[in-house]
């Protein structure tokens, strides 16, 4: 009778084990179906800031003692005039650059025509001329420090400095 009771206590214990536990009530969350979540909003990424896109590329170059854009420069120039004429709110600093031959008074000028003729050209394609400020840096803010054609090139440029909003 003992084995008899034994094997009676081990059976109840197995069961109770694979027994099922209740189910909880749902809450409120659980118990909306999936298809009624609310939809996400399309984020939409401004391109100014997609390093994929032409907008990121935001520097023109020049050939030696020259200010007029080049024709290769037209089409990024085109794509950032429609980039503000599209965002009103945005503002780019054009900022005129040169190498460092020539004189300081000299290359202050060039960089400043530099800049200025970037700024006729972004207006002339439909970027509103309030959108624009130009400086020049003259030589004083090379990107590349070499005294050589390779340094030079980097250094004949006008670059487009979008401000934060």
């Amino acid at each position: 009778m003992k084995k008899a009771g034994l094997s009676i206590l081990l059976v109840s214990l197995l069961a109770a084990c694979a027994s099922q536990k209740p189910k909880e009530a749902p809450t409120a969350e659980a118990a909306q179906p999936a298809a009624a979540a609310a939809p996400q909003a399309a984020v939409v990424a401004d391109p100014l800031n997609d390093p994929n896109s032409t907008l990121a590329k935001r520097s023109v170059y020049y050939p030696f003692d020259v200010s007029v854009v080049q024709d290769a420069d037209k089409p990024l120039l085109q794509a950032h005039a429609k980039y503000l004429s599209e965002h009103p709110d945005r503002k780019v600093r054009l900022e005129g650059n040169c190498d460092e031959r020539g004189s300081t008074e000299y290359n202050i000028g060039l960089g400043q025509r530099r800049a200025d003729g970037v700024k006729k050209v972004l207006v002339l394609d439909g970027a509103n001329a309030s959108q624009l400020t130009t400086i020049s840096y003259g030589e004083e803010k090379p990107k590349a420090t070499g005294h050589n054609e390779d340094s030079w090139k980097q250094n004949r440029r006008t670059d487009l400095n979008y401000s934060a909003n």
